[in-house]
């Protein structure tokens, strides 16, 4: 059996494929979004006039269930237009429809997503965090409904950083989403008690877990990362890189409490990593101190003299927070405008 022989690809043929590829996926994105958009839109649309007949003509569970039997033979196949997803269309009309700053927003997930957000969530700003961070952060359904347990609205309010003070306006908006206050390692095995060494081996052997838990937009580069200085040898407990950021993002792990101490390590491992390994295009390197707890007095005393940018954030292997976190949160003002910074880092 002869086969034959293939001619071989001209000059500058793998350049000229891989953007081939590229041009494709970029269209088959925006083809798929504007779809989103399309059917986002007709939901909508289709939510708006039932509210209206009913404020009109006092439709009740009747009608609509008729009106779903009547759509559904009309478009066969289709499991969009059922009783129950029609009521959603009213309920997803009236609660956004006098929330203008938040209508674009729907259109960037699916309407699955959606959902989850309208029944979960009850504040409009709680809305709008997980609204922006699913389409940010390209959340598929089962991590937002993982990010919800989780209160990662809130996590994402307390958390106390020196970004603002030592990091590059340009970044220092989108450094502060990549860091929680709190983060909940519940895909653990760990006993209750357990090693700061036993701890970082759970994280890497849960890596997939472990990076949705930070947010996204992380990959990993090592734990018990090398560094030399001065001829000693010293070991980041974890090195990741922030695609967004661009910058190498160091991790140090506490089974304890956070004290000040701990600071002046990460910021030293912060120098040597700016010195010897960021590369001419990265921004500078940022540092995670995340504890088994922490006083957020003493944390923010230590933060006001750390010239590199830290963050503090405390961890549990069962889903909590501070019973008392609710009467920590900014003020709705407070939170508008941080969610405002995160608008701008999103058009830039």
């Amino acid at each position: 059996m002869s086969s034959e022989i293939q001619p071989s690809a001209g000059p500058g043929y793998p350049a000229f494929l891989a953007q081939l590829k590229a041009n494709i996926r970029q269209r088959q994105y925006q083809a798929l979004r504007a779809t989103n958009l399309e059917l986002v839109s007709l939901y909508r649309e289709i939510g708006q006039a039932i509210h209206q007949k009913q404020a009109a003509l006092g439709w009740g569970k009747s009608v609509v269930e008729t009106l779903a039997r009547d759509l559904q033979a009309e478009f066969p196949g289709r499991n969009g237009f059922s009783a129950r997803n029609l009521w959603n269309m009213r309920d997803f009309y009236s609660s956004y429809s006098a929330l203008p700053k938040l209508q674009p927003l729907v259109a960037e997930i699916s309407w699955a997503k959606n959902l989850v957000i309208l029944g979960r969530c009850k504040d409009p700003l709680e809305r709008e965090f997980y609204l922006r961070a699913t389409a940010r952060f390209g959340w598929t359904k089962a991590v937002l409904q993982h990010q919800i347990d989780n209160q990662s609205y809130a996590k994402y309010l307390l958390n106390q950083t020196n970004f603002d003070a030592v990091l590059p306006e340009e970044i220092k908006a989108q450094a502060a989403l990549a860091v929680k206050d709190h983060y909940t390692f519940d895909f653990l095995e760990l006993a209750t008690e357990h090693s700061e060494r036993q701890l970082e081996k759970a994280l890497v052997a849960n890596l997939r877990h472990f990076l949705a838990e930070l947010g996204g937009a992380f990959a990993f580069i090592g734990n018990q990362y090398r560094l030399e200085v001065g001829g000693q040898e010293y070991f980041i407990d974890l090195l990741l890189f922030h695609r967004r950021l661009r910058c190498l993002v160091a991790i140090e792990l506490k089974i304890g409490d956070f004290q000040p101490e701990h600071k002046g390590k990460m910021e030293f491992y912060l120098e040597a990593l700016d010195t010897q390994e960021r590369l001419a295009d990265e921004n500078p390197p940022i540092g995670i101190i995340i504890c088994r707890g922490k006083n957020k007095t003493v944390v923010e005393y230590a933060l006001r003299t750390a010239s590199r940018p830290l963050g503090i954030a405390s961890y549990s292997i069962v889903p909590q927070l501070p019973q008392d976190y609710q009467a920590d949160l900014p003020s709705p003002e407070s939170i508008a405008e941080r969610l405002a910074q995160w608008q701008q880092a999103d058009a830039e």
